[in-house]
């Protein structure tokens, strides 16, 4: 072996010590960098529980809230509209006669109605799923209390999805259905309202007034329901899917759910426009 070939082992043999010389340092500072971390965490966990606790949502602003205003005047019964197979493919979707739009259902053919009234209606569906309604719509978004029925068919039949719970059901499963409407994707609906920027989730959330809703929360479109026990039913993405602002579905597709007064089409606690409605109110 050459002087020169001695030099070369000897350099690759102080390398490889030096390389194992620090191999041990490098463990101990990635193991106090682990505990370190593992402290943090034990500190900042939350204390007695296991699980996150649900919270009202951010955006809820009950002090601010204008709940769209009663229609007055006699008082209009609703003909009871004849139920149809289901065609959306969701299990549990009950399905209504609509067919014949634009020509208005009369009480003997079982198409649901649409005729503009000023007045109250009296509903043979719980929560309605159509039929007469104001001329007005109403402001869609989030309500802490009960909205009229005649505006919300209004919005309806513009192609919003109305979703109903019960009065008692639990604060917490009330927030997980805010938090529902709040990740649903904005439409624009600017050229509609004449309102630059305007768009909405095409969404309405209330409670009902009283526990007689058929199920502890109902989702209806114009002329389709589902009746569900549980915020976290998948088939409730999939109503809001398959019905929501929907060219198949909308009788009166691409028309706005904003743009009214807020004194007459009231003022969502939360999720409503981008945009603010008027001031004021409307005359009907």
């Amino acid at each position: 072996m050459t002087q020169a070939d001695r030099q070369l082992k000897l350099r690759e043999l102080q390398d490889r010590q030096r390389k194992s010389s620090r191999r041990p340092l490098l463990i101990a500072v990635a193991a106090a960098i682990i505990a370190i971390a593992v402290a943090l965490a034990i500190a900042l966990w939350p204390k007695g529980s296991t699980q996150s606790t649900p919270v009202a949502d951010p955006a809820l602003n009950v002090a601010d809230q204008i709940i769209p205003a009663d229609p007055a005047g006699a008082t209009t019964t609703q003909a009871t509209p004849a139920k149809v197979t289901n065609p959306s493919g969701i299990d549990g979707v009950i399905a209504y006669d609509t067919s014949g739009y634009p020509a208005a259902g009369t009480p003997t053919s079982g198409t649901l109605q649409h005729d503009h009234v000023l007045g109250p209606v009296s509903y043979t569906i719980t929560p309605p799923v159509g039929g007469p309604h104001n001329p007005v719509w109403m402001n869609a978004g989030v309500y802490t209390k009960p909205i009229p029925s005649e505006r919300a068919v209004h919005n309806l039949e513009h192609g919003a999805v109305w979703i109903t719970y019960r009065p008692d059901l639990p604060a917490a499963q009330v927030d997980q259905l805010v938090a529902f409407v709040g990740k649903q994707s904005l439409i624009d609906e600017s050229a509609a309202t004449q309102i630059p920027g305007q768009r909405s989730r095409y969404l309405d959330l209330s409670p009902w007034s009283t526990n007689a809703l058929p199920a502890p929360i109902v989702i209806s479109s114009w002329g389709y329901q589902l009746q569900v026990d549980s915020p976290t039913d998948p088939r409730l993405q999939r109503f809001v899917d398959t019905f929501r602002h929907s060219e198949k579905y909308s009788p009166e597709f691409d028309e706005p759910v904003d743009g009214v007064p807020v004194q007459t089409g009231g003022r969502p606690a939360a999720y409503g426009a981008t945009q603010p409605n008027p001031a004021g109110a409307v005359s009907q």
